[in-house]
Order: structure tokens, then sequence, then C-alpha cells
């Protein structure tokens, strides 16, 4: 396995496809890596040279990834949250900040259904 960017990419799959595993990095950024870096998109990881992965890690540096960006991803969540606009409060409620219904879907945000106790009247 090459090892770009402290991610280790795999040898199997072609260029454009194996940078993706690096965080930050798309398809679109990963064709635009390796243009820079003047490596054919089509060859596979194991059959880069040296020279081509120095090229390639390069190139790659030229970006904010993987715990770089990671990191300025929360602090920006972070801003949000202290700022307390519309969004930061749904970050802190753990519910979706886009816009999308919250009714019957969303469970991805909200976890599993909580059912409430004692809910149902018995009737005499």
């Amino acid at each position: 396995m090459a090892r770009i960017a402290g991610v280790d990419i795999p040898k199997q799959k072609r260029g454009v496809i194996s940078l993706t595993y690096i965080y930050g990095v798309g398809r679109s950024r990963a064709k635009q890596i390796l243009e820079t870096a003047k490596v054919d998109e089509s060859t596979k990881v194991s059959d880069w040279t040296d020279e081509e992965i120095s090229k390639i890690r390069d190139a790659v540096g030229t970006f904010t990834i993987e715990g770089e960006l990671r990191s300025e991803t929360q602090i920006n969540i972070k801003r949000l949250m202290d700022i307390g606009c519309y969004r930061g409060i749904r970050h802190r409620i753990g519910l979706p900040l886009r816009g999308q219904r919250t009714k019957n879907n969303s469970r991805t945000r909200k976890g599993r259904r909580k059912t409430v106790a004692n809910k149902k009247k018995v009737t005499k």
C-alpha cells in the first residue's frame, strides 16, 4: 500500500479512485491532483513509480486535507454553536439543520425511537 498524507491507499485500484480514500479528496480533486503531478488516471497505484508518488504527495500537500480539514470543520461547527445561530442550536440538540422534515424521518440524527411510558389512557 502506498502511503499518502498519512493514509494507506489501496494498490489494486486506479489512481483516481484510490486517492479518494483521503479525507477531503473526491473524484474531481483526485483528477486535479493527478493532472498536476502528470500521472495517468487509469494507471493502478501498484504501477506508480517512486518519482510519481513523490509528485502526487507534493500535489496533495497543497490542499487542506485529513486532520487539518477535520479540525477546521469542528471549529466551524463550534463557532456556530457559540454564536447561537439556528444551525448552531440544531447541532447542539442533534437535529437536522438543513430544513429537512423531522416529524417522520431523520432517525439518523435523532437516534432510536424513544417511547413515552404511560402515554395510553385506560378507558373505564
